[in-house]
């Protein structure tokens, strides 16, 4: 908050609590980087406190929502929880993001999956970039629109990322488009245009065409009754990583939506996806 009386700003949020042991818990550092096409990336950097910078260290890339919507520097569970265990973290505003200005929000529809998912790989490049991170131990973990990024980062840049943990994202536009609820379905022409017109830009965008070519061992994170995002949306995913003879696991959490409401599911996500990323990212060599 800016005071126009004092001429200055004062912080009002943090993304550690006082309830946390704050040692253990690193700011949140603003930083910038250039993606692919010259564009200027904004994105949060969490770093654990004591780190060896000799590039051996695990890093996550950690995409958002939406994709209209944006990272902001408040509490993150999930930038908390991985910190203070040593991953370097990167959230960065893809995009299709909000607050950088309308031609940057909408510089990915008809694209999704191409220039945005871009910008996330340019963030795991980032990570390495510090000095801090090994590029063989980068993985990546969202819900939503930020699981359907981690499947088409898995899928069309399979040698990049070591581990992957999915949540409630999408595998099929098409199918998609068929069995959300009627806010989405129009949400989603917005960004792709008609299905049957552009039934391409649907079908290049899904990550159903890529995921085939995967490597990184993958946890599949869902709620039963999610209207948004279907749960045969997570068992496409887990069928073809099983045809395919891919490392894959699967929760899906009874009772719970789009995303996971009850405080015991919030907690045994957050262990799930520690143990995934302990076993295939600091063992990894």
């Amino acid at each position: 908050m800016y005071g126009v009386g004092a001429k200055r700003a004062t912080q009002l949020t943090f993304s550690a609590i006082a309830s946390l042991t704050a040692a253990k818990l690193p700011s949140s550092e603003l930083v910038h980087y250039k993606t692919f096409d010259g564009k200027t990336i904004s994105a949060f950097l969490w770093v654990p406190y004591n780190l060896k910078r000799d590039g051996s260290n695990p890093g996550i890339v950690l995409p958002h929502g939406g994709p209209t919507g944006q990272t902001v520097d408040s509490f993150n569970r999930w930038a908390a929880a991985l910190a203070s265990r040593g991953y370097v973290c990167v959230a960065p505003n893809v995009r299709g993001s909000t607050g950088y200005g309308i031609d940057f929000q909408k510089a990915n529809v008809k694209d999704l999956g191409g220039g945005d998912l871009e910008d996330e790989v340019y963030a795991a490049k980032f990570l390495a970039a510090t000095g801090y991170v090994d590029e063989k131990k980068i993985g990546m973990t969202g819900g939503s629109y930020g699981g359907y990024m981690t499947l088409m980062a898995i899928g069309k840049k399979p040698d990049l990322w070591a581990a992957a943990v999915e949540q409630y994202g999408i595998i099929n536009w098409l199918t998609m488009l068929k069995h959300e609820d009627p806010f989405l379905q129009e949400y989603e022409k917005s960004l792709m245009g008609d299905p049957v017109k552009d039934l391409e830009v649907y079908e290049n965008a899904s990550p159903i065409k890529y995921i085939r070519n995967a490597k990184a061992p993958l946890l599949v994170l869902q709620g039963e009754n999610d209207i948004r995002v279907p749960k045969e949306e997570a068992e496409q995913v887990v069928a073809i990583y099983k045809e395919t003879g891919k490392t894959v696991d699967a929760h899906y959490y009874a009772q719970e939506g789009h995303g996971f409401a009850k405080r015991e599911n919030q907690i045994d996500a957050i262990s799930r996806t520690l143990a995934w990323f302990d076993r295939y990212l600091k063992s990894a060599k």
